[in-house]
This record gives C-alpha cells, sequence and structure tokens, in this order.
C-alpha cells in the first residue's frame, strides 16, 4: 500500500518511516500553514492512502497563537481530508486527548461530548470536525502522552533532570496512558490497510496502559533507567502553565480493540524499548 505520510522529523511520522515504505513530506514540501498547497500534495499524488502525523503541539505557546494552530491543526487536516475523499482513498489522522475537559474519573469514550480547555484542543477539535465534514474514508485516531527515543517529550525531559537532580517535584494530579511513537505508528499501519481493504472507520481512542501519574511515569522511567532521584508528587497548580491540562486523560480504547484488533500496549515494555535505544545513541 502506497502511504503519504504529513509530517516528517516528528515523533509519529519517524516511528511509520520505520515500519512501512511511506513518502514523507516535510514542511519545505507541505507547509500546514498553507492548507491548500496540502491539499495539492495528496491530489498529484499516487498513494492509495494518506496519514497526517503532522501538527502544532506547542500547547502554551498556542494560547497566544490561536490562528497560527487553528490553521495548522484545523484547517490543514480539513483540506486534506477533502482531497482524500475526491480521490477515493483512506485519511487517517491524529488527534489528541485535549479535546477533552479531563474532568471526571472514568476513561473517556470516542463518543463522549468533548469540552478542551484551551487553544491548542479546541485546534485539533476544529481538525477533527473538518475530517469528518469531509466525507471521506477516514479514522481519527485520538492518543496521549506521547514519548519515542527522539524529539522533544517527557521522557527526555525527566531523563535530563534526573542526570542533574538527585530530587523532583512532578504533577501528581493529573492521569492518563503514556503512549509510544511506534505503537502509534503500528496501530496507524493497521488501521490504513484495514480502511484500504474497506473497514468503515470513525473516530477512535489508543493509549497506554496502565493509566498513571505523570509523577508515576517519572518514577517508572528513573528506576528503568538506573537514576536515583527522589519524586515528590505535587498539585497541577504548584506548577502554573498559560494552558491548561485536562486532570483525567484515562482513554477507552475499547473500540479500537473491537474494530480493528488492537489492543492497548503496555508502556511499560515500550519505555524499556526506548530507553535502550535511547542508550544506544
Amino acid at each position: 500500500m502506497r502511504l503519504l505520510v504529513f509530517g516528517e522529523t516528528g515523533q509519529v511520522a519517524r516511528e511509520l518511516a520505520r515500519r512501512a515504505p511511506v513518502t514523507a513530506l516535510g514542511r519545505d514540501a507541505a507547509d500546514l500553514s498553507d492548507p491548500e498547497a496540502c491539499a495539492a500534495a495528496i491530489l498529484t499524488s499516487d498513494a492509495e492512502g494518506v496519514i497526517n502525523a503532522a501538527a502544532y503541539t506547542a500547547v502554551d505557546r498556542a494560547e497566544t497563537e490561536e490562528d497560527l494552530a487553528t490553521a495548522i491543526n484545523g484547517a490543514a487536516p480539513a483540506a486534506m481530508a477533502r482531497a482524500a475523499a475526491r480521490k477515493n482513498i483512506p485519511f487517517l489522522h491524529v488527534s489528541t486527548d485535549y479535546v477533552f475537559d479531563g474532568s471526571g474519573g472514568t476513561a473517556w469514550k470516542p463518543a463522549d461530548p468533548t469540552g478542551p480547555l484551551g487553544a491548542y484542543g479546541r485546534s485539533k477539535l476544529a481538525g477533527e470536525a473538518g475530517v469528518r465534514a469531509a466525507g471521506g474514508r477516514h479514522a481519527i485516531l485520538r492518543t496521549s502522552w506521547v514519548f519515542s527515543a527522539h524529539g522533544a517529550n517527557f521522557v527526555h525531559a525527566m531523563l535530563r533532570l534526573g542526570r542533574e537532580r538527585d530530587a523532583l517535584r512532578v504533577v501528581d494530579d493529573q492521569t492518563g496512558g503514556p503512549t509510544a511513537a511506534g505503537d502509534i505508528a503500528a496501530a496507524l499501519l493497521t488501521m490504513a490497510r484495514a480502511l484500504h481493504g474497506g473497514a468503515a472507520g470513525g473516530t477512535y481512542h489508543f493509549a497506554g496502559a496502565p493509566d498513571v501519574t505523570w509523577a508515576g511515569f517519572a518514577r517508572d522511567i528513573f528506576t528503568r533507567a538506573g537514576l536515583d532521584v527522589a519524586v515528590t508528587g505535587i498539585p497541577s497548580s504548584d506548577y502554573p502553565t498559560p494552558a491548561r491540562r485536562p486532570a483525567n486523560s484515562r482513554l477507552d480504547c475499547a473500540t479500537l480493540e473491537a474494530d480493528f484488533g488492537i489492543p492497548r500496549p503496555d508502556w511499560r515494555e515500550s519505555l524499556g524499548g526506548v530507553l535502550a535505544e535511547i542508550a544506544d545513541t
């Protein structure tokens, strides 16, 4: 299956390229702030499916750059989806737990009401709406807390800080499922092949198990990396940020397994592989 991937240096895009012979478009070939250029890249390609793994991900900066975030996360995927629908090929789009308001303590289901807390979440929700409105075969995959051996992510941040300090204070009242970019890429490839074969698609959730707080995730990173760092859990109010984060980012992934046979991966196993890869670099 010939796959066109938007994103070249991002965590998921890089993992897609490691797992399949995809054509990956970076910013020089497809500027997501120019939605029609993205659509043109699809219309002039021989792709049999499209995956959008690119996004504006600066959550805090989005509070002052909402127009740009919405162009990249909202208008661009909508234009891509329309182009894919015109060519009658499946379109897969990566979204986020930030479309929810983070209330409650149960896992969010794909059909649950959305309510983003900030500009980033609103921009991603706009992208979802645009993809659905395009009317083509599509799958929206919401995921959370992405990490890998490359790029800026929580694992790299904790390793850096853990080498510099023997104690850290980490937020302990936000709960979610850390998800390895490699696991997301593998899921997207499985879904792309299924949609190419006639699967219906829709909106799905995919996150690592078990659910954990950021502080709990940090402790596991340090233990597996052999770093002696004392982690003290703190409330989000002790670590203010321009954008509010959802307290409850648990995602119910049952429909993804039912429709595509993709179970929730154990993030602890994936973390072990990521740490080994980092150690080898």
